[in-house]
């Protein structure tokens, strides 16, 4: 049979006794129901550190071995700087090449003359440089260089002994004059060929002589297309002697000259050189060509193949002793036709001279046909006689 239903009663009290129950239990005990949580320190631990110190090992003083002595280092020897005596390195450290007619590359040390300021490359008529420029055909004729230390030649120039033009330089000598036939008035035109740095070029060269039996004027000149043209002059005297010059100039866009004064005993440059001793009978680089002509002219019997002639022969800086030797008879072809001429060849002394030869015609009355000079390095110039003009 079905069970009746309790009264709503004793449910209702029995919830209100349970309820009750924990009630107490929740007030009374709050803490210990449930996990516990650790507390939070509100502070942060201090990190601690600690250093552990190492004893020092110590050596026991027997077996404790000195330091050893450092060795000396020997105290390092100074060189003493060496200094190099400047000279002007111009004079004999090249060979020039041969671009002008007649002339001396570098002056040398000559025993036989006054010691002269160092001259530079513009002293000589061979000093242009004679690479073609542009046309392979044409010579460079440029203008005369600079010292190539102008300090260097103002102390030899100052120091110069001034003893040196009072007496005449040892071991010059000059061939006398025992006869002499200079040339009528004439001008020489020459076809010029030349070799510099292993190319070959072409110009034109002139001699002009103008003789009027008591005064001379002679002038050689050298002509490039586009490059322009170098003069070298000789005035002067003409005496039963042959030729007394008493200046000469060495001309392309500037002008250096040389003055003879006899009547001082000497020679003065005005390129600031030292003046040399005056001789009896000294030429000039133009000069010198018509004096050995009317030597030769003068007395051709005088000077056989083998004999040789000495001229003093000065520049527009310095001065030597010039010497020919008569070298053989030669049959030339030139571009004016077929000529017996007399060779004549100045023979290099030193190690940069120059070996000049000269060709002198007997039946154009000794002039010179053709000239031809040749450097120390194989450059060369060679002029030869291509018409003649007679006044």
């Amino acid at each position: 049979m079905p069970r009746a239903a309790p009264p709503w009663r004793i449910l209702a009290v029995l919830a209100l006794g349970v309820l009750g129950v924990h009630a107490v239990l929740l007030q009374t005990q709050p803490a210990h129901i449930g996990p516990q949580t650790a507390p939070v320190s509100p502070r942060v631990a201090a990190f601690e550190t600690r250093s552990i110190a190492v004893p020092p090992m110590t050596t026991p003083p027997e077996t404790a071995a000195p330091p050893a002595a450092p060795t000396p280092r020997a105290a390092p020897t100074r060189k003493k700087p060496v200094f190099k005596k400047k000279v002007a390195p111009v004079q004999a450290a090249r060979a020039q090449p041969a671009i002008e007619s007649i002339a001396e590359a570098v002056p040398e040390n000559r025993t036989d003359e006054a010691p002269a300021a160092a001259p530079d490359s513009s002293s000589d008529l061979d000093s242009a440089p004679a690479t073609p420029a542009g046309d392979p055909e044409t010579p460079a004729v440029s203008e005369a260089e600079p010292p190539a230390n102008p300090a260097a030649s103002t102390v030899v120039a100052a120091t110069a002994p001034a003893s040196a033009a009072a007496a005449p330089p040892p071991g010059a000598s000059q061939t006398p004059v025992t006869a002499m036939a200079l040339p009528a008035s004439v001008q020489l035109d020459y076809k010029m060929t030349g070799s510099a740095k292993g190319l070959t070029y072409h110009a034109n060269g002139e001699l002009a002589w103008q003789n009027t039996g008591s005064v001379y004027n002679a002038s050689m000149t050298v002509k490039a297309l586009f490059i322009g043209s170098r003069t070298l002059s000789s005035t002067g005297q003409v005496s039963d002697q042959g030729l007394a010059p008493s200046r000469f100039t060495d001309k392309s866009r500037t002008e250096v000259a040389a003055h003879f004064e006899p009547d001082k005993g000497q020679i003065s440059f005005s390129a600031n050189t030292p003046t040399l001793p005056w001789t009896q009978g000294a030429q000039d680089r133009v000069s010198v060509f018509m004096q050995l002509g009317g030597m030769l002219a003068g007395n051709p019997a005088a000077f056989p193949v083998g004999s040789q002639i000495s001229l003093r022969t000065v520049g527009p800086r310095d001065a030597d002793t010039w010497m020919f030797l008569v070298e053989a008879e030669e049959r030339l072809s030139l571009p004016f036709g077929e000529l017996a001429t007399l060779k004549l060849s100045r023979k290099p002394r030193h190690e940069y001279d120059q070996k000049l030869e000269i060709w002198y015609a007997p039946a154009l009355g000794y002039l010179p046909v053709r000239n031809k000079i040749t450097q120390a390095n194989g450059d060369f110039v060679d002029q030869e006689l291509k018409t003649l003009t007679r006044p």
